[in-house]
């Protein structure tokens, strides 16, 4: 279905959850720029937030998040004395400017919390922004899910659900340190569903050590006959040069760049021959589900939290490492949770990286966004780039897009490669390619 042009696919590129992209994120922006920009958000603005959860039960070796064991109740507690204070803070610099349409909770894994600490987090962003019924939704991990969490998720009225499934195959699970029995699973969906859960998605990957298409296929066809509303089908990006639990992945085993490309390729023919709509080039989901309606509509979106239906232009994120995407600027937290706590529980923002974001910026944001979301892109704003056009022409010379005037268009068989497409676009892209990960 996908023809194959490695040198196409050859040079690392970002995921493009943002532009400019968290690479593109120094000191010289932060805390103040952040203030300044929540200060300047006019009454009634419609935004998301997302709530970082920093722990884990146990840490997965593939895993490049912000995550720690949850081996210490006090650190813990300590962790979720600052995120209030955070949350405070926020409130009172929006000052019920706000209209909070979206709460995400990630990590890390939510439910590695206690209970009665993520009730008082709902409760705590409910009552400081004066939220009625906003739409949640929680990523879980399966091995620390029980009835106690299915049935807190439906009082607080979660409606979204993502478990961490990964892969269903035992041997690649223990060479990934991720061992969960596929009952699990299955009760996992069952809790779920019986206790609200109407949008749930399943995070799987391909590109593992010892994975074949074979078994990706056995994979994909045990998980949709659990019924989920969506899945993410990921590469695995392996850089143990950054993230050093990897190495205890056996690096030998992975598949080859030949392979991964064959694995995406047959996982996407899989699961829209069962049914489902592809949504950008790693999400599916089936017909009646809101992201594949919003993907029709040409309402798909792209930010940190992946392709989704959130039509919110501001997402405000709290916690360690968290993200806020603002007018003119995109801020992160301090990545260290002590020093986090150190910061919030001081009185000061705890944003210490971020970028500025130009209106090219913002423009060039657009026309990636619109690659990515599988929309024509309308280049007419953008300035003469004579770079950009060079980069472009390979992919129009294989007939992977079309540009007619302005409007540039990929074909259907270009989605493997949205991501190094709309890197045409990129002015940053000075950066060395070990920064980023595999396009496919």
């Amino acid at each position: 279905m996908w023809p194959y042009h490695p040198e196409l696919l050859a040079r690392p590129v970002p995921r493009y959850t943002s532009y400019p992209t968290a690479a593109e994120f120094s000191d010289a922006v932060g805390g103040s720029q952040m203030l300044d920009a929540l200060k300047a958000l006019p009454h009634g603005t419609v935004a998301s937030i997302y709530v970082h959860i920093p722990f884990c039960k146990d840490i997965c070796w593939y895993c490049g998040c912000n995550t720690n064991r949850n081996n210490s109740q006090s650190r813990v507690s300590a962790y979720l004395e600052a995120l209030e204070a955070e949350i405070d803070w926020l409130v009172r610099q929006v000052a019920g400017r706000v209209e909070l349409g979206r709460i995400s909770f990630g990590g890390g894994s939510p439910n590695a919390l206690d209970p009665v600490g993520f009730v008082r987090l709902v409760d705590r962003i409910l009552t400081g922004f004066g939220a009625a019924r906003p739409e949640i939704s929680v990523e879980l991990d399966p091995r620390t899910f029980d009835e106690g969490w299915a049935g807190l998720l439906g009082k607080v009225g979660a409606e979204r659900a993502s478990l961490g499934v990964q892969t269903l195959d035992p041997g690649i699970q223990a060479a990934i340190g991720r061992v969960q029995p596929h009952r699990m699973i299955v009760d996992s969906v069952k809790m779920l569903r019986d206790n609200g859960i109407r949008s749930l998605n399943f995070d799987l990957m391909y590109g593992l050590p010892g994975q074949t298409s074979g078994i990706l296929a056995r994979t994909l066809d045990d998980a949709l006959a659990m019924e989920p509303d969506r899945i993410a089908l990921f590469g695995y990006a392996h850089v143990p040069h950054i993230i050093p639990r990897q190495r205890q992945i056996d690096g030998t085993a992975l598949p080859g760049v030949d392979e991964r490309f064959a694995q995406a390729a047959d996982g996407h023919a899989r699961l829209v021959a069962a049914g489902m709509e592809a949504i950008g080039f790693d999400h599916f989901a089936r017909p009646d589900d809101p992201l594949a309606i919003a993907a029709r509509e040409g309402r798909l979106r792209r930010n940190f939290q992946g392709f989704t239906d959130d039509p919110a232009d501001v997402l405000l994120g709290v916690g360690a490492t968290a993200i806020s995407c603002l007018p003119g600027v995109i801020v992160q937290n301090e990545k260290n949770n002590g020093r986090y706590q150190m910061r919030v529980l001081s009185g000061q923002p705890a944003a210490t990286l971020g970028v500025m974001r130009s209106p090219e910026d913002s423009e060039r944001g657009l026309v990636i966004e619109d690659i990515l979301c599988g929309r024509p892109a309308d280049l007419s704003q953008l300035p003469a780039d004579s770079f950009a056009e060079l980069r472009l022409k390979p992919f129009i010379t294989a007939g992977l897009c079309d540009l007619e005037g302005s409007v540039l268009r990929l074909a259907d068989k270009a989605v493997p490669y949205a991501r190094a497409i709309a890197a045409c676009f990129d002015s940053y892209r000075a950066g060395g390619p070990s920064r980023f990960s595999n396009a496919v």
